[in-house]
């Protein structure tokens, strides 16, 4: 059974401000470096490490490669996102494949994740799926052109590298990360974030943590983005003092810490472009807290150009959209 200090509602205020500190200070050791948001965008360029690798990918493919992998940059299938799909036949491990090619995808893996965020998910594929083998690649448009994308399907994870081909919009679309971890919340890969949401909750007065918490959350793949004149649930951040914002700052940080810095720079950016932490809300639901412990296992973070949808219960299913302007 997990501890939790998040199940405080009624009577809890007079202990908030030291656990407040308590909860500062481990967020200074582990959030992004880059939380002062940049004043301009932040982002991946063809020339970037991950990219120049998905061109000498591209330049190794056989024609009957290219047919069965690459698509139009235009494809519907780039903006799809999912957490159990495949983008195209070939999987990894696959004949279709050379040892060098597969060489240069698990590179390029390497060059789109932080070096912890790298450790922990080739740890999720192993146990998902028995390793990136089971996964597939596709490209999307030409590197040597104006505009291209690399994604990785499978188990649990959509990720992309595009150089930043689509402008203003973070990893250029949806990404999907997630752990089948079951035997209990705490094993699982990714309950680390739910930990470090939770303290924002648990943060909160009395009258907050009742706006905060809500019931039904939406469907998990519900992302698409609202804009300024969207509806959103939960707690306004704007709302919150300014220690408990801090708080909300770390917690984007430690979401976006397994990702290259450049990807999660321009995130905070494009946040910061859409009204910065303020025009952000929390919320936390009810439904399927396991074990009935109040450490809330599901919960997003929404804004104008901003969703980050985790649902940890009965396992992790997570997405990360950030896009200045709505891709529809």
């Amino acid at each position: 059974m997990r501890s939790s200090k998040s199940s405080c509602l009624p009577g809890c205020d007079a202990d908030r401000r030291q656990f407040l500190k308590a909860s500062a200070a481990t967020a200074a050791a582990i959030s992004l470096p880059s939380l002062i948001l940049p004043s301009a965008y932040a982002a991946p360029s063809p020339s970037s490490a991950a990219e120049t690798i998905v061109s000498e990918f591209y330049g190794s493919l056989s024609e009957g490669q290219r047919k069965a992998i690459c698509l139009g940059f235009d494809d519907p299938l780039r903006s799809r996102a999912g957490a159990n799909w495949h983008v195209t036949k070939p999987i990894i491990s696959d004949d279709f494949y050379s040892d060098s090619q597969r060489a240069m995808i698990e590179k390029i893996v390497r060059e789109v994740t932080s070096d912890e965020g790298h450790e922990r998910l080739l740890e999720q594929v192993e146990y998902d799926d028995g390793g990136l083998g089971a996964y597939s690649v596709a490209i999307f448009g030409n590197p040597s052109g104006d505009a291209f994308q690399w994604i990785l399907t499978g188990r649990h994870l959509t990720l992309r590298a595009d150089g930043n081909s689509v402008a203003k919009t973070a990893f250029g679309g949806p990404m999907v990360y997630g752990h089948g971890e079951e035997s209990k919340a705490s094993d699982n890969l990714f309950f680390y974030q739910t930990k470090r949401v939770n303290e924002v909750f648990g943060a909160l007065d009395k009258r907050q943590a009742e706006t905060a918490l809500l019931t039904k959350p939406p469907a998990e793949n519900n992302v698409r983005l609202q804009g300024k004149d969207g509806r959103f649930s939960g707690i306004a951040v704007s709302e919150l003092s300014s220690d408990q914002k801090e708080l909300v700052r770390s917690v984007l940080g430690t979401i976006l810490a397994p990702y290259r810095s450049e990807d999660a720079e321009e995130s905070l950016a494009i946040i910061e472009a859409g009204g910065g932490i303020d025009a952000l809300r929390l919320a936390f639901y009810s439904q399927n807290d396991l074990h009935d412990d109040r450490v809330w296992d599901i919960w997003r973070i929404e804004g104008p150009n901003s969703v980050i949808h985790f649902r940890g219960a009965p396992h992790v299913h997570a997405y990360i959209h950030i896009a200045e302007q709505n891709p529809a």
